[in-house]
């Protein structure tokens, strides 16, 4: 049988009556229990409490929280807490429940077992109206342009705008690396993006890249310079063989994109616009409105930028003049087919590069 503190407290009460002393009663508990035993402080301190009457050998009640408050009540407390509102803090908690960062700690990870974890980016929520938006406008173009089968795909152009950074931190694809049993893992230096960086508009068509124009340093895309002179270019370029060939264009809805501005220059130099779809998340499968199962419909990213991002990571440039350098050679190593990912929805691009090829 083990001897609890109870039970010891009854031992010292029965010699504190049978007359010994302190040091007689904690010497004849050491020699029984030896380590177990309690030490001369407690002995004297109980003595000193029967001499002041004391007859219980229980612990008396105190004021404050008890010395556990990890019971269902409070674990229920802490559970609709969370779910009131999932950003809640530790120091919210303990100001409502009154209980201690240790407690809630312990009823958070071992009887919840929650972990707050960071939410995950996506580039849009879109609504029930949106997704349906998207599903149509996949299913028009695809009906336009015949699958893919239909000439005037050559006559489409898409682009868009990138910042473009002097240094972009390798990815952590490709930081890996393969390691034998004996090897230590390997390890890296965290450094950012540099601050020097270059916004520039790239364009592409079925048979490659087109032209890509560069926006002066740390200046943003604006109707001005769309429409006086990065389309110009673009134009022009597209226009050197075939002074007069269609030219129908595909680019997003941003506000340089959309203005009135935009507008009238492309009505004046008679550029057809394909559209855009409402943003979300590329390349997911949408459920049309209505019905039970989703349709499988996709819309890729609009551009290249995250190849083009991926091959200018740890590439290290000292200004912009650099980065317009380095870019062409990515460029000029992609197949033409490639640039077809962002024209429009993911079955005509594969019935375009079918055709291509």
């Amino acid at each position: 049988m083990e001897l609890n503190r109870e039970h010891f407290r009854a031992i010292i009460f029965h010699n504190f009556r049978r007359g010994l002393s302190r040091q007689e009663c904690f010497d004849e508990l050491n020699s029984l229990y030896s380590d177990k035993a309690p030490s001369y402080s407690t002995v004297k301190n109980w003595y000193n409490e029967f001499n002041r009457g004391r007859c219980s050998i229980q612990d008396e009640s105190r004021a404050g929280r008890p010395k556990s408050v990890v019971v269902p009540e409070k674990i229920n407390a802490v559970r609709e807490l969370i779910k009131q509102d999932r950003h809640v803090t530790y120091r919210e908690i303990e100001a409502s429940l009154d209980i201690s960062m240790t407690s809630i700690n312990k009823i958070l990870h071992e009887h919840l077992s929650v972990k707050k974890i960071c939410s995950r980016w996506i580039p849009h929520n879109l609504t029930n109206a949106q997704k349906k938006a998207r599903v149509d406008w996949c299913k028009e173009m695809l009906e336009k342009y015949i699958q893919g089968t239909s000439k005037a795909v050559y006559n489409i152009y898409t682009g868009d705008e990138s910042w473009i950074y002097a240094y972009e931190p390798e990815t952590k694809q490709q930081s890996t690396e393969w390691v034998f049993q004996d090897e230590a893992k390997p390890t890296k230096v965290v450094r950012g993006r540099s601050t020097s960086k270059q916004m520039i508009a790239c364009f592409f068509g079925i048979n490659g890249h087109v032209a890509t124009v560069a926006l002066e340093q740390r200046r943003t895309v604006n109707s001005e310079w769309y429409t006086t002179i990065c389309l110009p270019e673009v134009i022009g370029e597209i226009r050197k063989k075939q002074k007069n060939r269609r030219i129908i264009l595909h680019h997003d809805n941003a506000s340089s994109h959309t203005s009135t501005q935009t507008k009238a220059f492309l009505k004046e130099r008679k550029i057809e616009l394909m559209g855009h779809p409402p943003h979300g998340e590329s390349g997911r499968t949408f459920q049309k409105v209505g019905e039970p199962e989703p349709e499988v419909v996709k819309y890729p990213n609009i551009a290249k930028f995250g190849d083009t991002a991926t091959y200018l990571a740890t590439k290290c440039c000292q200004n912009c003049r650099q980065l317009n350098d380095i870019s062409p050679s990515w460029r000029d190593t992609q197949r033409a087919p490639c640039y077809l990912q962002g024209l429009i929805a993911i079955d005509l691009i594969h019935m375009f590069t079918c055709n291509k090829r």
